[in-house]
């Protein structure tokens, strides 16, 4: 899904190989629209694959920003699948402890950044795209494929369901009393991850968005827009209104008189929701820039645009440890209280314990029910 940039399969080369520059693999040398063919820097692996490959096995487009990418990757896997998994551990004994919905929902959100690590990441970036850059079964790809874009939407929607438990609490609290029990957040999460599964079928048949020597076919044009549909312009809606309906809700107590009390729940979920559209505008705005000007004007630039966007978005995967920390005085000391029954050797603790801040003033462990994060 996220590897269309650097070292996505594809089904037929784009462009063709050799020792020097690469131009486009268009036979008249030049493009449909009548352009001038593209001339594109070298990249590290172009003699990895002989001139006019054929096989069922995928080849994989070029990376045009060379080696910084699996660096990158290797550094975000090896710093966010540990912080994510301690993560996991101080929210699951959290939500045991307190039984509220929205530690429930964060744990699944850490759940899926996980999955998102190991299947884009890994499997994706830097499994498929370079340590196999040279040839893989185009069904596997494909399955991938599947697997990828079902982790990305569990992540996102269970964001949103986040969001839309934090609303109801704050907006319609006897009913979010009534209708918020840990068995009902579990199916909801249950629901949500079943629908993700689902949707993620259809992108079996996602193309390389540098595969397409002509204007994107109907099929291509509907996967991505569905793409970014689904990821983020729905998401980002319910998170614009649902937010904008919190923060007119506590300026109303303001205006009333009383002190607007902003919890840590809605201010994880308000610094959550924001840095997401942040971080995931680029690869959209880049995804659409090329739907419908990359194929006709075909420029390195767009790709090189596309492996930055990339990068960018897979920070998200890593940074909502930290706001937890910067937050929650609560999550602070369970990770604390984490770490310190681990059996760890001494310089990987002192380096665990560095990342969090010490508190001045702890929260016991028996929370009170109504206890924030």
């Amino acid at each position: 899904m996220l590897g269309e940039g650097c070292g996505d399969p594809q089904e037929k080369p784009l462009v063709t190989w050799g020792s020097g520059p690469r131009s486009t693999g268009l036979d008249a040398g030049k493009d449909t629209a009548g352009q001038p063919p593209v001339t594109l820097p070298p990249t590290p692996n172009a003699s990895w694959l002989g001139e006019g490959f054929e096989s069922p096995w995928s080849e994989r487009s070029p990376c045009v920003v060379g080696i910084i990418p699996v660096i990158y990757y290797s550094v975000l896997l090896s710093v966010g699948l540990p912080v994510n998994l301690l993560s996991t551990v101080a929210l699951a004994r959290l939500a045991t402890r307190t039984r509220k919905p929205s530690y429930y929902y964060l744990l699944a959100l850490t759940v899926s950044d996980i999955v998102i690590q190991v299947v884009i990441v890994f499997m994706g970036f830097l499994l498929q795209g370079a340590v196999l850059a040279r040839q893989v079964p185009q069904a596997v790809v494909r399955t991938a494929n599947v697997l990828e874009f079902a982790a990305n939407h569990a992540s996102v929607w269970i964001a949103v369901l986040l969001t839309v438990d934090r609303y109801k609490a704050l907006c319609h609290p006897l009913h979010h009393r009534a209708t918020s029990s840990p068995g009902q957040t579990r199916q909801a999460i249950a629901a949500v991850l079943s629908v993700a599964l689902l949707t993620g079928v259809p992108f079996y048949w996602w193309l390389d968005v540098w595969r397409d020597a002509d204007l994107p076919s109907v099929l291509d044009e509907v996967l991505k827009w569905a793409h970014c549909l689904i990821v983020y312009f729905i998401p980002c809606g319910i998170f614009l209104v649902t937010n904008s309906a919190i923060i007119f809700r506590l300026r109303k107590k303001g205006w009333s008189g009383l002190q607007p009390r902003v919890g840590k729940s809605t201010a994880v979920l308000l610094c959550v929701t924001s840095l997401f559209t942040l971080l995931w505008a680029p690869r959209i705005f880049v995804m659409l820039y090329h739907l419908y000007v990359a194929p006709v004007h075909r420029d390195w630039r767009v790709h090189l645009a596309l492996d930055v966007a990339n990068m960018v978005a897979m920070l998200n995967t890593v940074v909502n440890f930290s706001l937890y920390c910067l937050v929650s005085k609560t999550f602070r000391a369970t990770v604390q209280q984490v770490i310190h029954s681990m059996p760890l050797p001494c310089t990987l603790r002192s380096r665990l314990e560095g990342t969090v801040v010490n508190p001045v003033l702890l929260k016991p462990l028996e929370l009170s029910r109504g206890a924030e994060l």
